[in-house]
């Protein structure tokens, strides 16, 4: 079974995605399962991880409801506020959506990265941990001091960093972003997603030769057992359509791993991390 492990739904009228407007007609409108069914097909994606676009419980909501009428969609990566008072007895009503496979945390979003080490949220956190429960983390690579120092808090979270920490992909950036990332990955129960990197490139110049390296250096830090392919769908649309992104991957991956590593990477990785292994029997 091949999966993407990351890609989003949105629907504009429900008013969460303002942030659409900044990257004009290309994501300024809806996006829907039909809208991504053939590309799934053109590719052999089986299956798919939906991932929050909008920090709302109501884009949750909306994401749990497609996934009840869609096959495509294997689970759904929603939202919470880590700091609201009832913030786990919202945890538990979502719990109780099968689909539900985890939650993001969007520290790029954050106008600073260190309020995710607030008192509520770590506590939140630290909840998460104890439950095994799978968390996304977004941020930009400037951002991984404050991720590092997360991790020394809650060094057993499931955690999964997204698009490879956001490095700036179009100024060559490489340190400290490859370091950190190799801190990071010491912690066995991070895991790294080969996503959203077109878009950290010159959304018109790019190269598969200019983002192969990043690609290596997180499946020799991560290793292949703890990598899992992602296409950031539609907002790899800004630089490059979905084949290409899924092109990208297996060519970069081509004669370095296995294929039953290129397979974990392709799917069983994703399963694994979000609790779906009953999805391969």
């Amino acid at each position: 079974m091949r999966v993407d492990a990351h890609q989003h739904y949105w629907q504009l009228a429900r008013g969460d995605y303002d942030w659409t407007k900044e990257d004009g007609e290309i994501l300024h409108r809806d996006y829907f399962p039909a809208d991504l069914s053939e590309h799934l097909a053109r590719t052999q994606i089986d299956k798919t991880i939906v991932v929050q676009a909008a920090p709302t419980m109501k884009d949750t909501e909306f994401m749990l409801e497609l996934a009840q009428h869609n096959d495509s969609i294997a689970g759904v990566v929603g939202w919470l506020d880590l700091e609201h008072k009832d913030f786990r007895e919202q945890y538990e009503s979502l719990r109780k959506q099968s689909k539900l496979v985890g939650i993001r945390i969007m520290i790029q979003i954050m106008e600073d990265a260190d309020a995710v080490l607030r008192p509520a949220s770590l506590q939140a956190l630290k909840f998460l941990e104890a439950e095994n429960f799978p968390v996304d983390l977004l941020m930009r690579s400037h951002q991984l001091p404050t991720v590092l120092k997360l991790l020394q808090q809650v060094p057993d979270l499931r955690g999964v960093i997204d698009h490879i920490a956001k490095p700036v992909i179009a100024q060559e950036q490489w340190e400290p972003w490859a370091s950190q990332l190799d801190e990071i990955a010491s912690y066995p129960s991070i895991t790294c997603k080969l996503s959203g990197m077109v878009t950290e490139a010159d959304h018109h110049t790019w190269t598969t030769e200019q983002v192969t390296p990043y690609i290596h250096h997180i499946v020799k830090a991560f290793g292949t057992e703890r990598v899992m392919f992602g296409s950031d769908w539609p907002v790899c649309l800004l630089a490059a359509s979905y084949e290409r992104v899924v092109s990208l991957v297996e060519e970069a991956l081509s004669g370095g791993i296995t294929e039953s590593e290129k397979t974990a990477i392709f799917g069983h990785n994703a399963l694994r991390f979000y609790k779906l292994e009953h999805l391969l029997r």
